[in-house]
């Protein structure tokens, strides 16, 4: 096979794009994939990783402030900005490496630039690359993956400027702390950047044009939340409209309406986490059949796209916007192509939500209000984290644990959790469902004590009227 021919070219080498190719070349593959700026792409580079990163810099922050609860005392606490930024961009550095060791490892071709379909040649996909606008060199593959991602979405009249009004991007690596900083947007994205922030002394306003925050977790997890996010001093408006950002200084006037009334928001900076949108522009799809809806790529459930031997996985093809997502798509696309069986698609429902606030939020399944929709009867169990001895040692025990079933058959349909390390548990209900557990299975595990897993166990017991400590 000549050197620029393939089985799989993979455009994109974030968390679906470098799985995608690992996964095909275990399988035999020849296979290339093309990057044109960091392997890891922006979960890792500037998303889930280097988050987390500056997460647990302020977690670290709010402990210090509060080291009464653990009976010590400190003085002059302060913290190095610059420093805190520097360790996430290096942590961020470390993992990238380590794709390019992994992708080395497995005879993994790596091209550097800009990726996109050039047509059919030979009975073949044909792939122009391109570094900084010029083409470099054609490649031809029998399938291309088009792993592309997202971008930040922005909102008319609020245009990102890298200064003081910024993208998630700009705001995990600031330069300096602003004194108030208004997120429009209170998804996963905007909510950590408001605990971020808050933990590190800026005062934080959050608004929303909808009634309630973190729209996709269960009403009751999402209300629970607010409430702590405002006891912890973040202001959080909800259904709000913006009418206007007015320049006011070296910052901005927000005008806002609130319940009928206008209201203004003098704040330093402002950071959009109003959602994503797909990279879908300049990839090769305007002589293809490869269909693009509200941004996004459409694919069936095996990740076809709509033109013969191209397929789409991750952010590009939508909702939900998880890394673990684009992964697990990644290796049941390759697995399809290459002709496996006993493959089943994926079920969205199951895919774990994690998001790193302070108190933690994670959630799988149906919530409340979508289970009463299917099911006539629920059996729902709940556990307060207050009733856990590992939670109250931890000094953090505002939380809940929340299990759906369903009554008549026992099928496990969702579990919604927030407070401490839930991110670190949600995945055994993921495993649960996976294997078809009912209630039964549940209640007859054994759970160690003392941990935060017992909560699991304490609100499917609750669920049936048979919790111990609650």
């Amino acid at each position: 096979m000549p050197n620029d021919q393939f089985d799989l070219i993979v455009i994109g080498g974030g968390p679906g794009g470098y799985v995608a190719a690992i996964r095909a070349a275990q399988l035999g593959m020849r296979t290339a994939l093309v990057e044109r700026e960091h392997l890891g792409g922006i979960c890792l580079n500037w998303g889930c990783i280097p988050t987390k990163s500056l997460l647990r810099c302020s977690e670290i922050a709010h402990i210090l402030h509060n080291l009464d609860l653990y009976c010590f005392t400190a003085k002059d606490i302060s913290f190095d900005l610059k420093g805190i930024v520097t360790r996430s961009r290096d942590i961020a550095k470390q993992l990238s490496t380590g794709i390019t060791h992994l992708l080395n490892k497995n005879n993994i071709t790596v091209i550097d630039g800009h990726g996109k379909l050039a047509g059919i040649s030979q009975n073949l996909r044909k792939i122009s690359v391109s570094k900084n606008g010029k083409l470099v060199k054609d490649y031809c593959a029998k399938h291309v993956i088009l792993a592309t991602g997202a971008r930040a979405n922005t909102l008319p009249g609020v245009t990102p400027n890298g200064k003081n009004i910024l993208t998630y991007k700009e705001a995990m690596s600031p330069d300096t702390m602003p004194k108030k900083l208004l997120i429009i947007g209170s998804g996963a994205i905007g909510m950590e950047f408001a605990s971020f922030y808050n933990d590190m002394g800026v005062e934080v306003t959050v608004i929303e044009s909808i009634d309630r925050i973190l729209h996709a977790e269960d009403t009751e997890i999402s209300a629970f939340a607010m409430q702590q996010f405002i006891k912890q001093g973040i202001k959080i408006y909800t259904s709000v409209n913006l009418h206007q950002l007015m320049v006011s200084g070296s910052g901005y006037n927000a005008e806002i309406e609130l319940s009928g009334n206008k209201k203004i928001l003098e704040v330093d900076r402002v950071l959009l986490a109003v959602g994503i949108i797909g990279n879908v522009e300049n990839i090769g799809l305007e002589s293809t059949k490869v269909k693009v809806e509200k941004s996004h790529v459409v694919t069936n459930e095996w990740l076809d796209t709509g033109e013969p031997g191209v397929y789409a996985i991750g952010d590009l093809v939508g909702p939900p916007w998880l890394a673990h997502k684009a992964s697990h798509e990644a290796v049941l696309c390759v697995e399809k192509i290459a002709g496996l069986g006993g493959l089943c698609p994926i079920n969205t429902r199951m895919i774990p939500n994690c998001t790193y606030t302070r108190p933690q939020i994670a959630s799988i399944g149906l919530t409340e209000a979508e289970a009463k929709e299917t099911r006539s009867k629920l059996n729902i169990g709940r556990f307060p984290c207050v009733g856990n001895g590992k939670a109250i040692i931890l000094g953090q025990q505002e939380g809940i644990v929340k299990t759906i079933f369903s009554a008549k058959t026992g099928e496990l349909l969702g579990a919604h959790m927030i407070g401490a390390e839930v991110t670190e548990l949600i995945h055994s209900y993921g495993v649960a469902m996976n294997l078809e557990t009912t209630e039964a299975e549940l209640m007859h595990t054994i759970f160690p004590h003392p941990t935060l897993s017992e909560m699991i166990h304490e609100s499917v017991l609750h669920a049936y009227g048979r919790a111990i400590h609650f």
